[in-house]
This record gives structure tokens, C-alpha cells and sequence, in this order.
């Protein structure tokens, strides 16, 4: 009889090793499927990080531009300034364009920035392409690893054939199906998460600049005389 310690030391290999067997025997497009699935991952924790808040619109900087205006008035908007040169966020070289262009309209600044914003926007969206691709590639490369099993299957097919093996085929065959909607699931839902988040800072950064241009508009630019 195995001892308990004996099972356990041999579980975690037996299960390996059949984890192993399950993708070999899905063939070459079990292959490709790895690989939509390595490329699913690496593109899911790139917008993990591009779109974290302080990359895009950190909190602190926000509370600075929503209070803008009356930082003005106490005259103490260098340092506010000084950061949004820096530009370090979307937040702030957009906001930062924005002061390039103060003491026109409203409507001339919004102009100006309006390539800026499309730019960064786009920036924004980098990296949704490729998971785009997962959610169309992945349960396409499944299927077609199904069918190409099932080709295999039937074409052996005899009078004489045993059936057990058939069926047993045929779980084979559709395995490449189960890991293809495995990898579209959750990219599906990355790819929902994301574009809500990208929605969420592109609102948010639209309120903020149009305060700040509002404020800009009454700014002289340095040299212009002030009415």
C-alpha cells in the first residue's frame, strides 16, 4: 500500500505530466495557441501597466488643475507649471499645451490641443490591437485545430472500426477548442475593462482641460497687454 507521503510526492508529477501530454497531443495548432496565449498575456499586463492613474492622470496633479484658478490668484502657479513641463502624465503635457496657448478663445485653444489629445488618445489604445486579434485568432485557431482532428478521425473510419478509439479521438480533437475559448474568456473581459478604463480617463482629462482653458482665456500671454 502507498503511505500517505508516497501519494503526495507523486500527485504533483503525475499531474505535470499530464498536463503536458493533454497539449502535445492537440499538435501544431495547440502550438499556435500557446503562442495567441503568450501574446494575450504579454499585451494584458502592458495596458496593466500604461494605464495605471499615475501614468495617465495621477490625483495629485488633478486636484492642482481643478483648483488652478485659484492658485493663480495667490500667484503661486510656477510649481504647477514647472510639472506640467515636465510631462511626466497625459494630464500634464496636455495641460501643458494648453498654457502654451493662453490668451486666445476657448475655442482656439481647444483647437490646438485637439492633435495633441487625438495623439494621446492613441497612446492610450496602444496594445488593445493585440488583444483585439486574441479574441478572433484564439477560438478560430481551436476550431480549426478541432477539425483538422476530427479529418484524421474519419478518415480511418471502417467497417471494423473500434469505436472506443474513435471517441477517444475525438476528445483529442476538440481539446484545441477548449484552450481557444480558454484564451478569448478572459481576453474578452481584459478587453472590456480596458477600453471602459480609457473611456474613464478620456472624460475625466476633457472636464479638466476645458477648465483650464476657460481659465486660460482670461490669461495674457506674456508681452500681451492686459485690457
Amino acid at each position: 500500500m502507498l503511505t500517505l507521503t508516497a501519494l503526495f510526492a507523486e500527485t504533483p508529477t503525475s499531474a505535470s505530466s499530464g498536463l503536458v501530454a493533454f497539449f502535445q497531443e492537440g499538435g501544431t495548432f495547440m502550438v499556435l495557441l500557446v503562442i495567441t496565449s503568450a501574446v494575450a498575456t504579454a499585451a494584458i499586463l502592458f495596458k496593466f501597466l500604461s494605464l495605471s492613474k499615475s501614468r495617465i492622470l495621477p490625483d495629485a496633479l488633478a486636484r492642482k488643475v481643478a483648483h488652478f484658478d485659484e492658485s493663480a490668484r495667490r500667484g503661486n502657479v510656477q510649481p504647477i507649471l514647472e510639472e506640467f513641463e515636465k510631462g511626466q502624465s497625459t494630464l500634464a503635457r496636455l495641460c501643458s499645451e494648453v498654457i502654451r496657448h493662453r490668451g486666445r478663445s476657448q475655442s482656439e485653444i481647444a483647437e490646438a490641443v485637439q492633435s495633441m489629445a487625438r495623439a494621446e488618445i492613441v497612446r492610450l489604445q496602444s496594445g488593445m490591437t493585440a488583444i483585439d486579434v486574441v479574441i478572433s485568432v484564439a477560438p478560430l485557431l481551436g476550431l480549426l485545430g478541432t477539425a483538422s482532428g476530427l479529418v484524421i478521425v474519419f478518415s480511418g473510419l471502417k467497417s471494423d472500426a473500434d469505436w472506443l478509439a474513435i471517441s477517444a479521438g475525438i476528445g483529442r480533437a476538440l481539446k484545441t477548442t477548449i484552450v481557444g475559448m480558454a484564451i478569448s474568456v478572459p481576453a474578452i473581459i481584459a478587453q472590456g475593462y480596458f477600453t471602459r478604463k480609457i473611456e474613464t480617463y478620456a472624460a475625466r482629462l476633457e472636464v479638466l482641460l476645458t477648465q483650464l482653458a476657460h481659465i486660460c482665456e482670461r490669461t495674457p500671454r506674456p508681452g500681451q497687454p492686459t485690457e
